[in-house]
């Protein structure tokens, strides 16, 4: 069997540039059980506050896990299968949003890529609220991953 090249450890720098470039990752939450749950998500990665935010609604089962527990990891694949980046921390689940246009509902709106942003503002808030949507907010103390450098 023929000896492939080593993973290579990839910078802090590349590592928040894989996590700004890719939009789903795998969150990781823990169960009561003290197993994983395992669920892809949306996520806006913010590189100025290490912060990784995910819109989720709060009747969700990871929502009650990390209001338990708020140990979290996000696995994000690179844009290839040779390369992934693990951002690991603690998060904190915000209340519903419950007037259209209040602080959580404007940070919702906020996590929306700019082309992707709704034409009515004011619906999009309206349906935030009847969703009861909430914010994650994994605080990232820990980054790492790795690259194969292979060709072909």
């Amino acid at each position: 069997m023929t000896q492939g090249p080593a993973p290579r450890p990839l910078s802090d720098e590349a590592l928040s540039s894989l996590l700004g470039k890719e939009q789903f990752g795998t969150l990781a939450t823990v169960k009561r059980s003290g197993h994983p749950h395992l669920t892809t998500m949306l996520y806006s990665w913010d590189p100025e506050a290490r912060m990784v935010r995910f819109s989720t609604t709060a009747d969700r089962v990871k929502v009650g896990h990390l209001r338990r527990n708020p140990r979290a990891a996000l696995h994000v694949q690179g844009g290839d299968v040779w390369s992934f980046a693990v951002a690991e921390g603690e998060a904190e689940v915000s209340e519903s949003t419950t007037v259209p246009g209040d602080a959580v509902g404007r940070e919702l709106l906020e996590m929306i890529p700019q082309a992707a942003k709704p034409e009515d503002e004011g619906a999009f808030l309206e349906q935030l609220v009847a969703e009861r949507r909430v914010v994650i907010r994994l605080k990232v103390d820990h980054l790492y991953g790795t690259a194969l450098d292979i060709d072909g």
